[in-house]
This record gives C-alpha cells, sequence and structure tokens, in this order.
C-alpha cells in the first residue's frame, strides 16, 4: 500500500513539476534581436556614420555601414548620427632575446562611439569597444607589413561586429 502511494505521490510531483515550469517558461519574454516587432531592421537602416580619420577606422566605418544597411549603403538622410573614433595599435609579443626582434603580435583596435538622433542631438548610447587580433611575424618585410595590414582588419572587423550589436541593442528598446 505504501509503494501505490508512493507511486501518485511521484507521480503527482511530476505533474505539478511540469505545470509550474510551462507556467515559467510560458512568461519568458525572450525574442530575436532584429524582430520586426522592434523595428530594429528599419532604425539601424537610418544611422549614418561620422567620418573615419585613419585607415583602420575607415575600415570599422566601412563594416558598420555595411551591417546597419544590410548591404544596402550609407543612408542619404540619416534619422541617428553614430560618432566613431578609432584607434589601434601593434604591440610586439614573443621577443626573441638574441636578435631583439619580434615572432608575433597583436593588433589591437578600439572603437568609442556615441549613438544619437539627429533631430535633438540627444545621446541615445555611447560606449567604447575594443577587439584584439594576433599576428605571426614573417622574416620577410613584406610578408610582415601584410600580416599585420590583416590582423587590423580583423581586429577592426570584430570591433564594428561588436558596436553593431550594441547599436541594434539600444535601438530595439
Amino acid at each position: 500500500m505504501s509503494s501505490d502511494f508512493a507511486r501518485k505521490l511521484a507521480r503527482r510531483a511530476g505533474i505539478v513539476t511540469i505545470l509550474v515550469s510551462t507556467a515559467f517558461l510560458s512568461a519568458c519574454q525572450v525574442r530575436p534581436l532584429y524582430s520586426e516587432s522592434t523595428g530594429v531592421t528599419e532604425k539601424l537602416g537610418s544611422v549614418g556614420f561620422s567620418e573615419a580619420g585613419t585607415r583602420v577606422g575607415q575600415v570599422v566605418r566601412n563594416r558598420l555601414i555595411f551591417l546597419a544597411s544590410r548591404g544596402a549603403g550609407e543612408v542619404e538622410k540619416p534619422d541617428y548620427m553614430v560618432d566613431l573614433q578609432v584607434s589601434s595599435y601593434v604591440a610586439d609579443t614573443l621577443l626573441v632575446q638574441s636578435s631583439d626582434t619580434s615572432r608575433a603580435g597583436r593588433a589591437n583596435v578600439t572603437v568609442s562611439y556615441t549613438l544619437r538622433t539627429t533631430k535633438d542631438n540627444r545621446i541615445i548610447k555611447a560606449g567604447s569597444r575594443s577587439a584584439i587580433s594576433l599576428v605571426d611575424f614573417p622574416s620577410q618585410e613584406f610578408a610582415k607589413q601584410r600580416a599585420i595590414l590583416d590582423a587590423e582588419n580583423r581586429a577592426a572587423n570584430q570591433a564594428a561586429e561588436f558596436v553593431g550589436a550594441d547599436l541594434a541593442a539600444a535601438l530595439s528598446r
């Protein structure tokens, strides 16, 4: 009799657990970042970006334009404006003591941004994002310069992805 009672109790506890978890999950408010109900896609399509002063800054700006417009290009009359400040540097790592040269390094790109409305110049979001890309230094100078350029491009594109996600999150609110 007690084993029958234990089975019924376990069954009821299982049913209660399923009902409670179903109620808990139905209250969840998770939705995709680019969902149609938030209008993020249209808002991102109306974002303009300030000019970049350096080559790495231009890589960041071009990637952000591509991300915001979904490949459609730069908007002529933006509703929002993003002021960009991009800095980058390459640091040597793995220094060879005997020859005082480095065999590897890292490219660091930092993007500081401010998202404003063009109508009233109100700041919606400001922040800073950075990305690091590792690079091996070959012995040939041209190959080394090309490797540094590629590392800077990878870091710039990654930093732009981070900033793009921040902008989408800010515009979805």
